[in-house]
C-alpha cells in the first residue's frame, strides 16, 4: 500500500501539473463517477488544487454549468497509484487497468487500479466520515503531536507496531515506516502502546514525522507512480543500503550484524521488521 509520502508527492505532482487548468477529458470506470459526470459534467471545470490528506487524494474541481464545486476523492488502496502523461505520451500501464482519466489541454492524469473513489461536494467535505477520522497527518504543518499521543495513548492495548498503522490516531505512516520508525527508536513492534513512556511514544511520533519529511523534499523523486524501491531511511548513497529493516528478513542488521527477523501483525496480517538485539531491551508490555 503507498503510504503517505508516496501520497504526498503524488498530490503534489498532480498539483503542479493540473491547477487551474481547464477539463477537456473526464473517463471513469466507475458507475458513480459517472453518475455524477452526467448530472454536473467535470469537462468544462477548472482544477482548483489537488492535495493529499493521510493516504486520500483530493482533487478539488471549481463550480461548473451543472452544479457546485467538487472534490475527488481516492483511495490507493494496497495498488492504486496515479500517473500524469504529457497529452500523447504513452502510458506506462495498460489502459484496461485505468479507472480514471481526466484530461487537460497539456496533461493527461490517470489513476490506475484504483478501488475506491468518489465525488464528494466542496461544501461536505468537512462531514465526510473517513476524512473526519483521519488522526494528525504527519506531513501537514499543522501536524499536533499532542492529539496524536492522545490517541495512540488510547490504543494502548495493541502493539506499537499495529497501534502506528491505526490511520485514525496518526495518519500517514505505513508498513515500511512503521517498521524504520520503531528500529530507529529501539522499541520492538510487539510491545503494547500502553508500556510505553510517554517520552518514549512522543519519540516514536516525531521520528516517523522527521521520516516522512525528509522523503517529500524538493529533492526527492515526484514520479507519482506507487512506490518502487527510492524511499530512503538510511541517509546512505549506496541504493542497496537505502532501509534499515524493512524487508531483510534474514539480513544482518546494519548496527549489529543480527538477522533481521519478521512476522505478521494485526487482523490484515501486516508483516513488521526488526532486529532482535538492537530492539530487544527497554520498556516491555
Amino acid at each position: 500500500m503507498p503510504e503517505g509520502d508516496t501520497l504526498f508527492r503524488a498530490a503534489r505532482t498532480l498539483h503542479r501539473a493540473l491547477a487551474g487548468q481547464a477539463i477537456t477529458r473526464f473517463e471513469a470506470a466507475h458507475a458513480h463517477l459517472l453518475r455524477v459526470d452526467d448530472d454536473a459534467p467535470l469537462v468544462g471545470r477548472c482544477v482548483e488544487r489537488v492535495e493529499a490528506r493521510g493516504k486520500h487524494v483530493l482533487m478539488w474541481f471549481s463550480g461548473g454549468a451543472g452544479g457546485d464545486a467538487l472534490v475527488l476523492r481516492t483511495h490507493m488502496r494496497m495498488s492504486g497509484s496515479w500517473h500524469i502523461y504529457r497529452v500523447g505520451e504513452s502510458w506506462r500501464r495498460p489502459g484496461s487497468q485505468a479507472r480514471i482519466v481526466i484530461g487537460t489541454a497539456a496533461w493527461v492524469a490517470v489513476a490506475f487500479s484504483v478501488a475506491e473513489a468518489e465525488f464528494v461536494a466542496a461544501g461536505d467535505l468537512g462531514r465526510h466520515t473517513r476524512l473526519r477520522r483521519l488522526g494528525p497527518d504527519l506531513l501537514s504543518p499543522d501536524f499536533d503531536a499532542d492529539v496524536a499521543l492522545s490517541n495512540l495513548r488510547a490504543l494502548g492495548a495493541l502493539p506499537i507496531g499495529e497501534a502506528l498503522l491505526r490511520q485514525h490516531a496518526v495518519a500517514g505512516a505505513g508498513n515500511v515506516f512503521k517498521s524504520e520508525v520503531l528500529f530507529l527508536c529501539r522499541v520492538n513492534p510487539a510491545v503494547r502502546v500502553g508500556a510505553l513512556s510517554d517520552e518514549t511514544l512522543r519519540a516514536v511520533v516525531e521520528q516517523a514525522r522527521t521520516l516522512l519529511s525528509a522523503n517529500v523534499t524538493d529533492t526527492s523523486r515526484d514520479g507519482i507512480v506507487t512506490y518502487a524501491g527510492l524511499r530512503r531511511t538510511t541517509r546512505r548513497g549506496d541504493p542497496g543500503a537505502r532501509l534499515w529493516v524493512y524487508g531483510r528478513r534474514g539480513q544482518p542488521c546494519r548496527q549489529c550484524g543480527t538477522p533481521i527477523a519478521s512476522a505478521k501483525q494485526g487482523v490484515e496480517a501486516r508483516v513488521t521488521y526488526w532486529c532482535p538485539h538492537c530492539q530487544a531491551f527497554g520498556e516491555q508490555a
